[in-house]
């Protein structure tokens, strides 16, 4: 089985054990790895956590075995006859994010990294902050200030440095970067590091294991694509071994206050528009400049995938609504069900949807 980096912008290949956070054109690395055709009969169903999904994953070795913290298997519930509910805040940290964390800080671990360093408005850092406590790999995480103080209270108490930087979150990033560019220091980001959506798409495998089928409608977040990116490769894979015959709607959810992917489609643009980023309860999609936007539009257009705003005044209603039914979520997650309500009121009623609860509530009440 070959693995490789190749360049999404000028395909020069490089190996997995580089250190190097991008291409030195400035292309960001995408895998060259094709697993097997996806089948059930390949999971390995004696293993409680998303490693079970291993041999579809491109793992150099055995390191999986001491990070896991039992991440992934998050049950599918019914919310009313029409949508279901992905309750991925049944996890170690609390986020969604611990499924890519799990896998890029393996990968980290396998191959000798020892220091970390990542940007995130929160989740994401704070899932690889306790990977890397639990693999000995020591750990450094810049936040954008406004970020939860619970989130940040967690990420150090999981032995990570945590950086609270003045600002918006894309300046974050490049405060966070300049320092990898200064001091060499391995950059385990959600964005640059493709291994993090080898994790994130083990959400689809759960959801075919779980339903035996693919729900016609997904409403997937979309700030900087880390669970869209992830959603692709799983339905791509889907796709190539027969599991499905064409791709479901395939609705990407943004924030009213930064919609780069919406307001590009609007004027038929081939990467992210330029948008003001007002303050939105949607923290952990405000990215105004996502760094694989042009890849992620590729994936728009080529499949008709939807994108949809969620309403900035809707957010803590919706919230509200499922503390009610006992589904207790952050204001991030609760904008993808004001988004789902707010696409019925649009195009009507949409039964056989899926959305993910991403965050847990108590990462928010701040």
């Amino acid at each position: 089985m070959k693995i490789s980096y190749i360049c999404s912008r000028c395909g020069k290949e490089e190996a997995v054990t580089s250190r190097k956070p991008r291409c030195e054109c400035g292309g960001l690395w995408k895998l060259s790895f094709t697993p097997p055709k996806f089948s059930l009969d390949l999971i390995d169903r004696d293993t409680w956590n998303l490693f079970r999904y291993r041999a579809f994953m491109p793992l150099l070795d055995e390191s999986w075995r001491e990070i896991s913290l039992g991440e992934g298997m998050t049950p599918v519930m019914a919310f009313d006859e029409d949508l279901s509910l992905k309750m991925d805040y049944f996890m170690p940290t609390l986020s969604f994010k611990d499924r890519g964390a799990a896998v890029l800080v393996s990968h980290c671990k396998a191959i000798g990294v020892d220091s970390v360093v990542q940007d995130s408005s929160g989740n994401a850092g704070n899932s690889v902050a306790a990977y890397c406590a639990k693999a000995g790999i020591a750990c450094e995480i810049f936040v954008p200030e406004g970020t939860s103080p619970k989130k940040i209270d967690m990420i150090r108490a999981h032995g990570a440095v945590a950086n609270v930087v003045p600002g918006s979150r894309d300046h974050c990033a490049d405060v966070c970067r300049q320092k990898v560019s200064d001091e060499g220091r391995f950059y385990a980001n959600h964005v640059y590091n493709p291994y993090f959506y080898e994790g994130t798409k083990t959400y689809l495998y759960e959801i075919y294991e779980q339903m035996g089928r693919i729900p016609q409608n997904l409403f997937i977040p979309l700030g900087n694509g880390t669970l869209f990116i992830g959603v692709v490769k799983a339905l791509e894979e889907f796709l190539a071994g027969g599991i499905i015959s064409r791709m479901p709607n395939v609705v990407a959810i943004q924030s009213e206050n930064c919609c780069p992917f919406a307001a590009a489609m609007e004027e038929n643009l081939e990467r992210p528009a330029a948008v003001e980023v007002k303050p939105t309860l949607a923290e952990g999609i405000a990215i105004g400049i996502p760094m694989r936007g042009e890849e992620i539009l590729g994936y728009i257009y080529k499949y008709g995938f939807r994108v949809i705003t969620a309403p900035e005044d809707r957010i803590l209603e919706a919230r509200a609504v499922l503390a009610k039914k006992g589904i207790y979520c952050e204001h991030t997650t609760a904008a993808n069900y004001a988004a789902y309500l707010h696409y019925c009121e649009l195009y009507g009623r949409t039964p056989d949807s899926i959305i993910p609860m991403c965050g847990a509530g108590l990462k928010s009440d701040h």
